[in-house]
């Protein structure tokens, strides 16, 4: 719903004054406008901004997590689309966080923390607003008309962030803005960001495999390895051959919901930090909605679902979406890194030449011939408090070193 009113326009909401002649709508739901509405201000299809797939996350969210969404108007006719979530943290999540990073806190803060947290307890102690997504890498926070110039479209977005907050305050206490994940760095200098107290880091690298044009089947993409590559991954796919493989179409999917989950839940439970996990009908939503862009993978033993993948088919790629890994009898039958080929035999099945294998295990990844992308995040601290955590957390979430591998042959 909105706060505030100006005039009406030829949308279903009210507008409200941003900047000169822009002005945009807020929304506390999607439930309160259209697809119609909200597909007229998107200048151009990205599927994480698509209305339907924000519906599906919006309707399966877990309770610490809220979505806002905002329409950009200029002289009363759309031209973008800003998408928010807002998640709770609660003391117990941060108190394992700063267990790693104590050395990133003077003994004196170190004590103010800890009295923070004891007082809050299991109670919420940070309110974070994300312009982007947290459940998937990338950038897909916002869009807006090619017409204008970049340094304009960082001044609105600001502005915009800035006044989201504000109304935000209403609901209860955001703690800190974060704005997620750009490939190249900020113009910080040349727009209202570089005065705004946003603090740069950079998170895990999105991993991406470009297919070469003469590559057709997943053999011929392995013969461009060196030898001890290529002998490595056929040791790979020998380790996985016993296993069933088969895509899963939405029936099946129903039918092996707790297997689905429980398998994914593992996967969450192993990552470095949880800011987002999925509802347990997640899958069976998505292939619903998307049947021929979602792909669903399944890998059996003796009729038992021990890993899956997901996929979605972008308009120029495939990207990597939630896996699922048995971690019991991973190392036996290489399960995750058979998941790696199968993402790179399914682009090159359906003739897509670049596969997104998103962030997290870069040095593996890299074996398979993925390059790495470095993602670029900025975040303000809107109290106390919030300057006293997100220093840690920022270190906390940089990239762990790893070592970059090339399997290809040496031109």
């Amino acid at each position: 719903m909105l706060y505030d009113t100006e005039k009406k326009t030829t949308t279903s909401a009210l507008t409200i004054p941003l900047h000169k002649e822009f002005s945009y709508a807020y929304y506390t739901s999607i439930h309160d406008f259209g697809q119609e509405e909200w597909e007229a201000a998107l200048p151009y299809k990205n599927f994480f901004l698509d209305y339907r797939y924000l519906k599906c996350v919006e309707e399966l969210k877990a309770d610490q997590n809220y979505f806002r969404y905002a329409i950009v108007y200029r002289k009363h006719q759309p031209i973008g689309v800003v998408y928010f979530q807002v998640s709770d943290f609660t003391a117990s999540l941060f108190g394992k966080l700063i267990e790693t990073q104590f050395n990133a806190l003077s003994k004196g803060k170190l004590s103010l923390f800890q009295a923070k947290l004891q007082k809050h307890n299991n109670s919420v102690l940070m309110r974070l607003l994300t312009c982007g997504n947290n459940y998937v890498s990338g950038e897909h926070g916002f869009l807006f008309d090619s017409s204008l110039q970049e340094t304009l479209k960082l001044d609105i977005l600001e502005r915009l962030i800035a006044e989201v907050a504000k109304k935000e305050k209403l609901r209860g206490r955001i703690s800190g803005m974060l704005i997620k994940d750009f490939y190249s760095p900020l113009p910080l200098s040349k727009c209202m960001f570089g005065t705004s107290n946003y603090m740069e880091f950079k998170v895990e690298p999105n991993m991406i495999v470009d297919i070469p044009d003469q590559v057709s089947s997943l053999t011929e993409y392995i013969g461009c390895f060196s030898k001890k590559y290529r002998n490595r991954a056929k040791q790979i796919l020998k380790a996985g051959s016993a296993l069933e493989v088969r895509e899963l179409n939405e029936q099946e999917i129903l039918a092996l919901y707790d297997a689905i989950f429980a398998l994914y839940e593992q996967v969450y439970n192993n990552a470095k930090f949880k800011l987002a996990k999925l509802d347990a009908r997640y899958f069976y939503e998505m292939k619903k909605i998307f049947r021929e862009r979602f792909i669903m993978v399944g890998y059996f033993r003796d009729g038992k679902l021990v890993s899956f993948l997901s996929a979605i088919r972008l308009e120029h790629e495939l990207e990597a979406h939630y896996i699922g890994v048995d971690y019991s009898i991973n190392k036996e039958l290489e399960l995750y890194q058979n998941l790696l080929y199968k993402y790179i035999e399914l682009a090159i099945e359906r003739r897509i030449k670049r596969v997104n294998l998103g962030r997290t295990a870069s040095e593996i990844k890299s074996t398979v011939g993925a390059k790495a992308y470095d993602l670029h995040c900025y975040v303000r601290p809107q109290n106390t408090l919030s300057k006293l955590v997100l220093k840690p957390f920022c270190t906390f979430l940089q990239p762990s070193e790893w070592i970059p591998r090339n399997p290809f042959k040496e031109e």
